[in-house]
């Protein structure tokens, strides 16, 4: 029933090529950000992201910082035991010269984490945590040299302990700094495996054996959860780089989508304003050329001079409809069309409109069939913008219809109260991809343009608009070869017998209702209550 333009195919093919430009630029970034990560792990010291570098001190130092209690009441409790062996003196001396090691690494963990991220110098860093756990190694390497010295089978387990809880604590306090997991649990280890490969007992052997085990075990538990850890940090930088992208993209698609919609309500307005512009000249163009038709002041001295006069009404009147259908579309896109709301009979107007086309459609051989609900009762709308819809509606069908063809008009009840307008032909249909392409400005059907006179494609969007401006509906249906439907659905806010009673004089309210999926009109006959649902709609 309606057909419309190629401009519709511009369209599509600018949207084509901004996927192409945007599927394009996606291996574009893809690569520069391959050849960015590879750039920060050829200047890194670690083969990492100088970001994850700086991270995974941080989380050392975090590991520090929580745990100094815990490491405080270990080397004061072992100072206690050392004293069995070392004497007083010397276990008062290696546990304060043992907490004053953990008390300047705690301190300059808590500076390091002060300190701005931007700028850091990560390698002097990391020098100097690993210089603060070979100090705190060589302190447990030198309680357990002082203690090596009785071979006794409790001093031997003694130390054996000291040695793996000395491993087991570097694993899991320095897994994100391996150097300083080392720094820490080798010099203990070199110590022990030395002395007691020195004595050449099998015993010592087993011990042997026993603490390269411990720190080959924990070294790879402290390697897994570096690689975990590490995981973790790519893991979320790529999180934070999608978000960012994810909203860089939609910061531009917004502001694509405000200087459209500017560029839009601009020419709205432009085109709501040229009005008077516009229609004086057509006014005069047509007022003479109709003079000039009629030969109100004598003959024309050529016959032809009175076919151009007609020729240009003609052309002049489809001018001034097409401006008139423009202007009309703009001040609704534009808010400017205020509803002169009044008690509107759907059936009357409908009527109306079938009288004033109907010379056009016998013209074409077209019949016209009316089936209206008797009974119903008025609603609020506005007049002029219900005439319009229906003379839009009709116009499309008389266009799209063939010689002989028929129109039903209907008008009836929705399955929720409200009414709605039928307008239904038997011309060639709208594919259903197409249905939303008509119904855009200046939008024509593929398959209707070729049975039809060539329209400017406003009808339909300038019905769409006027019947949401009264809360209502709009929906098409259409089969191939079979003909089309347009059916505008009035809530039943707006139906008179379900509005609230008129108080002092005041009009009255019509709340904004929500559009109706399916329309569906009574069975014949008087409705007496609007909490009696109507039954289905009868194609």
């Amino acid at each position: 029933m309606l057909p419309a333009s190629p401009d519709s195919a511009t369209a599509s093919a600018q949207r084509d090529a901004e996927a192409a430009r945007a599927a394009a630029a996606s291996p574009r970034r893809s690569t520069a950000r391959r050849v960015r990560e590879a750039r920060d792990r050829l200047t890194s010291s670690t083969g990492t992201r100088p970001a994850f570098d700086q991270e995974l001190i941080r989380q050392f130092a975090s590991n520090r910082i929580s745990a100094v209690l815990a490491i405080s009441i270990l080397v004061a409790a072992v100072g206690i035991f050392s004293a069995q062996w070392n004497g007083e003196l010397l276990a008062v001396v290696w546990t304060s010269a043992t907490l004053c090691i953990v008390g300047l690494t705690w301190i300059q963990c808590r500076k390091f984490l002060a300190l701005d991220t931007d700028g850091t110098d990560i390698r002097a860093w990391r020098m100097r945590f690993t210089l603060l756990d070979v100090a705190f190694g060589s302190a447990w390497m030198i309680l357990i040299l002082s203690m090596l010295g009785d071979v006794s089978s409790v001093t031997s387990t003694f130390v054996l302990f000291i040695l793996l809880l000395i491993i087991a604590l570097a694993a899991m306090l320095s897994s994100t700094l391996p150097t300083a997991l080392f720094a820490t649990t080798l010099p203990a280890l070199t110590a022990v495996t030395v002395y007691y490969a020195l004595h050449g007992r099998f015993e010592h052997y087993v011990m042997i054996a026993m603490a390269i085990g411990a720190q080959v075990y924990f070294a790879l538990i402290a390697h897994r959860l570096y690689s975990g850890t590490l995981d973790t940090l790519i893991a979320r930088a790529e999180k934070d780089a999608l978000i960012g992208e994810l909203e860089q993209s939609k910061a531009n698609s917004d502001e694509a989508r405000r200087n459209a919609e500017e560029a839009n309500l601009a020419k709205s307005r432009f085109l709501a304003q040229m009005s008077h512009e516009l229609r004086t000249p057509l006014n005069a163009i047509l007022g003479f050329s109709e003079v000039m038709k009629s030969e109100v002041f004598g003959e024309h001295s050529s016959p032809i001079y009175k076919e151009y006069a007609g020729d240009i009404h003609s052309s002049g009147e489809h001018l001034l409809n097409l401006i008139n259908e423009i202007l009309d579309l703009s001040r609704v896109e534009a808010g400017g069309y205020e509803l002169k709301e009044e008690s509107v009979s759907l059936p009357g107007v409908v009527e109306d409109c079938h009288h004033l086309l109907k010379m056009r459609a016998q013209s074409r051989s077209i019949r016209i069939s009316q089936n209206f609900e008797q009974h119903l009762p008025r609603v609020w709308a506005d007049e002029r913008a219900v005439r319009q819809i229906v003379l839009n509606l009709l116009s499309n069908a008389i266009k799209f219809t063939p010689q002989g063809g028929e129109i039903w008009l209907k008008v009836g009840w929705t399955a929720s109260g409200g009414q709605y307008i039928s307008v239904r032909d038997n011309g060639p249909g709208i594919p259903e991809d197409e249905i939303q392409i008509v119904l855009s400005s200046f939008g024509q059907g593929s398959n209707a343009i070729k049975s039809a006179e060539r329209g400017a494609g406003l009808g339909l969007p300038i019905v769409n608009g006027l019947i949401e401006l009264h809360g209502g509906s709009f929906a098409i249906k259409s089969k191939l070869r079979q003909g089309t439907e347009v059916l505008v659905n009035f809530p039943p806010q707006r139906v008179v017998s379900a509005l609230a009673p008129i108080h002092n004089g005041a009009p009255p309210t019509v709340p904004n209702a929500e559009p109706e999926p399916e329309l569906a009109p009574t069975p014949k006959g008087p409705r007496p209550s609007l909490r009696k649902k109507p039954g289905p709609l009868s194609a």
